[in-house]
């Protein structure tokens, strides 16, 4: 049978009480030191059986404790300035030399005790939304593409080439030697190859600049650019480069034959990736597609690239909103944020009757979306997202509500309609939407 703590010490100072044993002979029988028998006898004595209950440990006083006149000052300066705990230190140390005022961690103690810190929030990170498994079955499905790693030319210049192959044929498709890594100098090389052989079904990169931002699913300038285009965006796993194993298996061929050594300009750089382009699509056979050329399996894609971008239409009873230049959405009397990479851009919003963003998936097609959960009148990212083997990110809005105008769980999906920027919604009402999903 088993007892507590309290019930053995109650039953070892009944047993003492009683005379019939001493305390040596009880100390054995209970596995205690002498001087803890008589502490609990003596507990018994002054207290009877409540005393034997166990008792707080903490000290009585604190030899080390910030005396509460050194509070006060703290409190104080902090009342009349409002600074942080670093320039209150500096301040009151100025006034007051001769007082040993505490550490830093001290003052922010004292201050978060009594209620004067104000505590931001932490910005949530959004969830990488996983890669989907790489194989093709014709060219133009999946395109990989990535900045090589960069190395200056002899005459001191940095140069990073940009590629972009065909995974079914493993076609270089481009090969350019930039001399950085912005948006502003990787668009004109898709656009000019979107123009020369049509558009992908979809295209591979990693994480990094300017394929991906740490934003809201990692939007950017370029990839929502794709997403108007109806191009599927895949990003692999961060520092996981066999996600894209052939592209960086052509990356190594690459570097061995161009850049060791380099060109002495970048001009002559680019003249070498020329070379080593025709040579690896025309002469150089490939394991991987039973020792063919890639130019013997490669075609142009049927898709060509619109000069011109055509909205879509939606049902007249659904309502569209706007991105400001600031990345803010209007929702009745708030704001917002968004994401800067869709400003000017259409996003929108329709009313369904069920389920909640906690437990359903919204998806389109192979999307599947993050969201936004209302807190109080802020909106903030909910970062509950699935995995799924068929994710991607970049996808259409979709805005989710959970409570209905009579308390009911509601949910807002998206249209069947293509992937783009613009999706409808129903009219709102003087309905409140809790939770955006992108």
């Amino acid at each position: 049978m088993q007892t507590s703590a309290t019930e053995q010490r109650l039953r070892f100072a009944e047993d003492f009480e009683s005379g019939q044993w001493s305390m040596t002979e009880l100390c054995e029988r209970y596995g205690v030191t002498r001087p803890t028998g008589y502490k609990w006898v003596g507990r018994f004595r002054e207290a009877g059986g409540p005393g034997m209950t166990e008792r707080s440990r903490a000290p009585h006083a604190c030899p080390h404790r910030t005396p509460a006149k050194i509070e006060a000052l703290i409190l104080t300066a902090r009342l009349e300035y409002g600074w942080g705990a670093k320039k209150l230190l500096q301040m009151l140390r100025t006034r007051a030399p001769a007082i040993a005022w505490p550490a830093r961690s001290t003052v922010n103690d004292i201050l978060e005790r009594h209620g004067r810190l104000r505590k931001h929030r932490r910005r949530k990170q959004w969830t990488h939304p996983g890669a989907a498994p790489l194989e093709t079955q014709r060219p133009n499905q999946v395109w990989p593409a990535d900045f090589k790693g960069q190395f200056k030319t002899r005459d001191g210049q940095y140069c990073y080439p940009l590629t972009v192959t065909d995974h079914f044929s493993r076609t270089l498709l481009a090969c350019r030697g930039l001399s950085s890594v912005k948006t502003e100098e990787a668009k004109p090389v898709f656009r000019a190859l979107f123009r020369e052989v049509g558009l992908p079904e979809a295209i591979r990169t990693d994480n990094g600049t300017p394929f991906a931002s740490t934003g809201i699913h990692g939007l950017c300038g370029l990839n929502v650019w794709w997403m108007q285009l109806g191009i599927i965006h895949q990003r692999i796993h961060p520092a996981s480069p066999q996600e894209n194993a052939t592209h960086e298996r052509m990356h190594r061929e690459l570097k061995r034959e161009t850049a060791r050594p380099a060109a002495n300009t970048l001009r002559g750089q680019q003249r070498k990736f020329d070379a080593f382009r025709r040579r690896y699509n025309e002469e150089r056979p490939h394991e991987g597609i039973g020792d063919q050329v890639p130019a013997s399996l490669w075609e142009p894609s049927p898709r060509p690239y619109p000069e011109r971008f055509v909205p879509p239409e939606y049902p007249d009873h659904m309502e569209i909103r706007r991105v400001s230049h600031c990345g803010t959405f209007r929702l009745h009397s708030a704001q917002p944020f968004l994401s800067n990479a869709l400003r000017d851009q259409h996003i929108g919003l329709e009313e369904v009757a069920d389920g909640l963003p906690s437990t359903i998936s919204p998806s389109f097609q192979r999307f599947q979306c993050g969201n936004y959960v209302s807190e109080g009148s802020i909106l903030s990212p909910n970062l509950n997202q699935h995995q799924a083997s068929r994710l991607y990110p970049c996808t259409p809005f979709v805005a989710y509500r959970t409570t209905g105008r009579h308390g009911e769980a509601r949910r807002i999906r998206m249209n069947d309609a293509e992937p783009s920027i613009t999706v409808a919604v129903d009219p709102l009402d003087d309905l409140s939407v809790d939770a955006l999903i992108c």
